[in-house]
């Protein structure tokens, strides 16, 4: 039940994340935006960090040195859905970007890749990864 809350709070954020975003692309650049989001995200985290203080330090030297390279992506992801939503609406865009993430997800999972259990992929994940897909396109249409 919790993944469940985290996962629509994720959601949730993204969605006003890329909408507020592309407010301030308005008045400054993408890439601007992308500074600021990303510091003003960096206070935030460790803020609560000090008060929290959980996890091992000393585990981060067991972590592969190639994912410490993920925060770049959410660079990506902040320019690219603010550049998106200015471009095609928010709905539109957010559609895209989940259809984008799911089948992403679920290559990862279907290959095993990054570590990830390789799970079995059954005729019903196809089919729901079609439907949503045609639901996008409806939605578009």
């Amino acid at each position: 039940m919790k993944g469940i809350l985290f996962s629509i709070t994720a959601g949730l954020c993204i969605t006003l994340q890329g909408i507020f975003n592309s407010k301030m692309s308005d008045h400054i650049s993408g890439w601007h935006i992308s500074s600021i989001v990303h510091l003003v995200g960096f206070i935030l985290c460790l803020s609560i960090y000090f008060f929290v203080r959980d996890g091992n330090k000393a585990g981060m030297k067991q972590v592969p040195p190639i994912y410490f390279f993920g925060g770049a992506f959410g660079v990506i992801v902040v320019f690219s859905e603010l550049t998106a939503i200015n471009m095609m609406g928010p709905a539109s865009a957010i559609a895209i970007l989940l259809v984008a993430q799911l089948i992403a997800a679920f290559l990862i999972e279907a290959r095993g890749w990054f570590g990830e259990k390789k799970l079995k992929i059954t005729g019903n994940q196809w089919v729901g990864i079609a439907m949503i897909v045609s639901g996008v396109v409806i939605f578009k249409l």
